[in-house]
């Protein structure tokens, strides 16, 4: 189905040149609060994909769970029925769009723990151009608690050595190493801010971030004392992309769960675990 979406020729043409873009209001109240009701039953009832990524001496806390669609109505259904798959597929200027998988995250008031800068795509089981990742807030945030993207990122073309998050969380399914001869050291974001066009922005529920997987992105702590943030987050691929098993794969690491559906490397995805969500209706 191609129903009206809101999302326009500029910010198609955003997306395209800087990797992200805030759309607002394109999400409706009625599917933001049955997200909010699954955020608390998996907070409750972790999966085993479940972590908890940092707690502090406060007892301050960062969660994140994840490919929790297939677990519960809330997040099936909007998988399947929210206008998100056409508007990937509009901003990605795909003919077809394939679900890849969800990201829960959430953090308590006044949790300082900030997610490392990183890229998406080099820890996937999928490797193409045509991804795009929605950062949606079910709480209203200020930019300066929201995610930050490198505006532009997407499209450089050096290939760094990524974050390894298990030294960072401690868990061992995160571990991962990224050494190699073709991998220069990922450059200092934070650290030399002012060298960078850092996108974020004051967000309320309802609106949407959408970046590229290759776009340069990280962030979402510094919250005030009184203000939690939690976030549902869906993955989408176009045209382009195919399955690629990588020895760097982070969990949710696909090889094993591709493998057992029929999955190869090189495939298109497909599948109940990756389904054709929208297609475009050409004249």
């Amino acid at each position: 189905m191609n129903a009206p979406t809101g999302v326009t020729e500029d910010d198609i043409e955003t997306f395209s040149r800087d990797g992200v873009v805030c759309l607002r209001g394109v999400i409706g109240l009625d599917w933001i609060e049955r997200l909010r009701e699954g955020v608390e039953h998996t907070l409750a009832n972790p999966t085993e994909r479940g972590r908890l990524w940092h707690r502090d001496d406060h007892g301050r806390e960062s969660r994140y769970d994840s490919q929790v669609w297939r677990t519960r109505p809330e997040y099936g259904d909007f998988v399947m029925h929210s206008p998100l798959a056409q508007i990937a597929g509009q901003l990605m200027e795909a003919t077809r769009v394939n679900f890849f998988f969800d990201a829960m995250f959430a953090r308590t008031p006044g949790t300082q723990f900030r997610t490392p800068f990183h890229q998406d795509e080099p820890f996937w089981s999928v490797e193409g151009f045509q991804t795009c990742s929605s950062w949606m807030p079910l709480v209203p945030v200020e930019a300066a608690s929201a995610l930050e993207v490198v505006r532009g990122s997407h499209r450089w073309d050096q290939k760094y050595q990524q974050t390894n998050f298990g030294a960072l969380t401690g868990d061992a399914r995160d571990q991962v190493d990224f050494a190699s001869d073709d991998l220069v050291p990922f450059p200092d974001i934070e650290g030399e801010r002012d060298r960078y066009d850092i996108a974020s922005w004051d967000m309320e529920p309802g609106d949407v971030m959408c970046f590229n997987g290759r776009a340069i992105h990280g962030g979402s702590g510094n919250l005030p004392d009184d203000r939690e943030l939690k976030v549902f987050n869906t993955k989408w691929c176009g045209d382009d992309v195919r399955v690629r098993f990588r020895e760097t794969g982070m969990d949710p690491d696909h090889t094993d769960a591709m493998t057992m559906v029929g999955l190869a490397d090189g495939d298109r995805l497909g599948t109940d675990l990756y389904p054709t969500v929208w297609t475009r209706n050409e004249r």
